[in-house]
């Protein structure tokens, strides 16, 4: 993480300057229709957990098993993503989200035909290729598109993310569960229409691109706001508090249905709604973060998101069914505020490197997912699902590290 920020001082690239020199007004078209593609895109990812108990059944897959897909996938995502974004800041390829949705596209149906494991393995990380192209490369044009206010389309754009993932789960209960394995193929309708966005959005990213090229020549290249040193170590920091909040979220996001049958006797199809509820509050809470740490600091976001949440995650095992989903949903709405309030202010700190910011915190983020969806399985099979989740219910403690993230120049926000 610290090689790229040593390169800070080099002269700007025309899709540097475009990052850092944010259009007058707030393109709210462009940004809507990254929104819609991130639901899309989602949507399509989350099928994948929320088949977990089908799949689990037809292939007598293991816990650890299912870890070891979901590690697959996230891995596949956050070795690639931050690798995209550093080649994208020095070449810009405006329609390369067009071609990464593709890949989605292929390992959906692979899933929907895969006959064995390693099938399903191959899937996994075709879905986690087209992931690691999406999120880097939308969260620049996302905050190209802002107007300078870059928390809120932060929000806008990862709402639709989490509003897919609450509805992949939904779609999974009364669409795939019912016909099977095969009907996972219909989705890669959602593909095409991801394909065509996205490509109508490269045209426009290209046009910005040709312009902030004219504008590069006259603004110089980009600052450090901080010593190099306090930068390092202010990444460090938000690396820790990413590591917390993913891997609880990967208890619930993994293994929340199977949580809740075990525990209290219900259906596959209901758990999977208990997970939409889960997921719905934390779509809400995602579009509330960014526009927040606009207006109240995002340091203070952070410390509210993230240490916040710890007395409801320590009640949250010891709850009857009516309790933990109302928990759940407190959860959901006081974590997932935190992402886009560290995305930005990370951003923040290494101006001009939007791509590579963007491509190592949603890969970080992506692989203490899949690394803790594995590390919690084998746990699982070894001490049992209740008692991960009263182990996981201590992560956000993690988060009284916030306390040394520096401020950031002058303005509120950066508080």
């Amino acid at each position: 993480m610290s090689a790229p920020v040593s390169e800070i001082h080099s002269p700007a690239v025309p899709d540097s300057a475009a990052s850092a020199i944010p259009l007058a007004r707030t393109a709210f078209p462009v940004l809507l229709a990254l929104s819609t593609c991130h639901l899309l895109n989602d949507l399509m990812q989350s099928l994948l957990p929320a088949i977990y108990p089908l799949l689990k059944d037809k292939f007598a897959l293991s816990f650890a098993q299912i870890g070891l897909i979901t590690l697959t996938f996230q891995v596949t995502a956050s070795l690639l993503q931050p690798l995209v974004g550093l080649y994208t800041d020095r070449h810009p390829r405006p329609y390369s989200l067009a071609v990464g949705m593709g890949a989605t596209l292929v390992g959906l149906l692979l899933l929907s035909m895969a006959t064995d494991f390693m099938m399903l393995l191959v899937a996994a990380a075709l879905i986690g290729t087209g992931s690691s192209v999406f999120h880097p490369e939308s969260s620049r044009i996302a905050r190209l598109a802002s107007g300078g206010r870059h928390g809120f389309a932060q929000s806008l754009f990862q709402v639709g993310g989490n509003a897919g993932s609450a509805i992949g789960p939904l779609m999974a209960a009364f669409i795939i569960m019912p016909r099977g394995q095969t009907s996972i193929a219909w989705f890669a309708l959602a593909a095409l229409v991801a394909i065509v966005l996205l490509a109508r959005i490269g045209g426009w990213y290209r046009r910005q691109l040709a312009q902030a090229a004219v504008q590069a020549m006259a603004s110089g290249p980009a600052r450090l706001a901080l010593p190099r040193r306090t930068v390092i170590g202010a990444l460090g920091v938000l690396g820790l508090l990413i590591f917390s909040k993913y891997f609880y979220l990967a208890s619930l996001s993994s293994y929340y249905t199977f949580y809740l049958m075990h525990r209290f006797g219900i259906d596959a199809r209901s758990a999977q709604l208990h997970l939409f509820v889960f997921l719905g509050a934390v779509a809400a809470g995602t579009l509330a973060g960014g526009p927040i740490g606009d207006r109240i600091g995002r340091r203070v976001v952070i410390w509210i998101s993230i240490l916040g949440v710890l007395p409801f995650s320590v009640l949250l095992p010891h709850a009857n069914l009516a309790m933990t989903t109302l928990l759940s949903v407190v959860i959901g709405l006081v974590l997932a505020s935190a992402f886009s309030a560290i995305l930005v202010y990370a951003q923040d700190l290494v101006p001009g490197r939007t791509g590579m910011i963007s491509g190592v915190f949603f890969g970080f983020a992506f692989g203490m997912g899949g690394i803790g969806a594995a590390v919690l399985g084998v746990l699982a099979d070894d001490i049992g699902i209740e008692a991960v989740y009263r182990l996981c219910a201590w992560l956000p403690v993690l988060s009284l590290a916030a306390w040394f993230l520096p401020r950031i120049g002058g303005t509120r926000a950066g508080r």
